[in-house]
């Protein structure tokens, strides 16, 4: 499958599988007070938390295991296999800290305590369902995940609606229809993964446990770095400001996340293809590539300005006039999105070269710079200033990656011909 085929695919999906939620948006927001929205917003944010130690980030692991040299199909099943006992490993790891400090963690993001029990069900089980997309996405098979995500999307829904609003569970139906969905897709990919006979279970070999820990560990301050760009604002803001400013933070930032459904269906797409790309070393492919690259980015810097100029309408349109103040950061956040998918562009060269652990240091890195920046500007601008810190967080981010990929993956970024052509 073509490259702009499987793009498509990815993006119809994409967005498919995102409008569907997207849909609960205006009603969540007119069903719920601001309160109770913000409580949704801090377990989405424990939810995120969890997830970067559930499985010790080994699923990229997984994907990557497919591009090997020599690589037979029973290796993949037992590297799979591997992945699968870690993630075992990493629940039993996380399982008494959380049984032991969830009256803490409850009163910390002003949650219910059994909501941190459903997070940890949520981060564990949502490892294999990322492991099984991810073999459909190395394979090119997109319909196949698109199908898998847009099921998973309407499931999601469908138990919301009933939840939140037939039966008047307020917030705490959000967080079931999560729960229930999970369990019910982690169910369905296990048994893909077995059909297509993707995952030895019952084998034990050390050797891949350390690679996939050696590929996966190294990203584990990488993600907890995106936890601290895309995600502590939202603690940030409820203890600076209140769950109200938080309800609106975040409504804002689902907007904006629009934009980031399309940069990770276009990364989708584009890190296969580029893999098989590098993997053939053709110089006048790489000069093609970066020229693309180049006048991709040039696209998106127009897109930054005109999301200050389109957003502030859309948000007052789709959540009501309740939440207009979102409307003074929706810029801002669409800038540090697109500043996200520039980032995508460039990382996937330091995935291809393995060094992970150099990509980890320049996220966290990024991460603790945006909550400095953040801290400092909310007490002067309040939402604005968070805002603002994270497109700040997020172009800083970019840059050091691509200096990154740039060392440990050489490319032509830089070549004359590039340049003028």
């Amino acid at each position: 499958m073509s490259f702009l085929k499987t793009g498509s695919i990815y993006l119809i999906s994409n967005i498919v599988n995102k409008a569907i939620p997207f849909m609960l948006l205006p009603i969540l927001t007119r069903y719920l007070s601001q309160a109770e929205y913000g409580q949704i917003a801090m377990f989405q944010l424990l939810i995120t938390a969890l997830s970067a130690l559930a499985g010790f980030g080994v699923v990229g692991a997984s994907a990557r295991k497919f591009y090997d040299q020599d690589i037979t199909p029973d290796d993949l099943k037992d590297f799979n296999g591997a992945c699968f006992q870690i993630l075992f490993i990493s629940t039993i790891i996380i399982s008494p800290f959380t049984l032991f400090f969830y009256k803490e963690l409850s009163d910390l993001l002003a949650i219910p305590a059994q909501w941190v029990f459903a997070s940890l069900a949520i981060a564990s089980l949502g490892f294999i369902i990322q492991i099984r997309l991810s073999q459909w996405q190395v394979r090119g098979q997109a319909k196949q995940y698109g199908m898998l995500q847009i099921a998973s999307s309407l499931i999601n829904v469908v138990f919301s609606l009933l939840l939140v609003i037939t039966l008047n569970l307020g917030p705490a139906g959000r967080v079931d229809a999560q729960l229930i969905t999970v369990l019910i897709m982690s169910l369905l990919t296990l048994y893909y993964l077995k059909l297509d006979n993707l995952v030895n279970f019952f084998t034990f070999k050390p050797m891949y446990i350390k690679e996939a820990l050696n590929f996966g560990v190294p990203l584990i301050p990488h993600i907890i770095g995106i936890f601290l760009l895309s995600s502590v604002d939202r603690y940030i803001i409820n203890s600076k400001l209140g769950l109200e400013s938080a309800a609106i933070y975040m409504v804002s930032y689902q907007l904006s996340s629009a934009l980031a459904i399309v940069f990770d269906a276009i990364s989708k797409a584009y890190t296969p293809w580029l893999f098989t790309l590098l993997k053939k070393d053709v110089k006048e492919e790489k000069l093609r590539v970066v020229k693309g690259t180049y006048l991709y980015m040039a696209f998106l810097v127009v897109l930054a300005i005109l999301s200050f100029v389109i957003g502030p309408p859309v948000v007052v349109f789709v959540a009501g006039e309740k939440y207009a103040q979102a409307s003074s950061i929706i810029g801002y956040l669409c800038m540090g999105q697109i500043f996200g998918g520039m980032h995508l562009m460039v990382s996937t060269y330091v995935f291809f070269s393995k060094k992970t652990q150099y990509l980890s240091l320049v996220t966290i890195i990024s991460g603790v710079i945006n909550v400095v920046i953040m801290l400092l500007l909310v007490e002067y601008n309040g939402l604005v200033g968070v805002a603002q810190a994270f497109a700040i967080a997020q172009f800083l981010r970019f840059l050091s990656t691509w200096m990154l990929a740039a060392k440990v993956q050489p490319m032509p970024w830089f070549t004359y011909k590039v340049m003028v052509n």
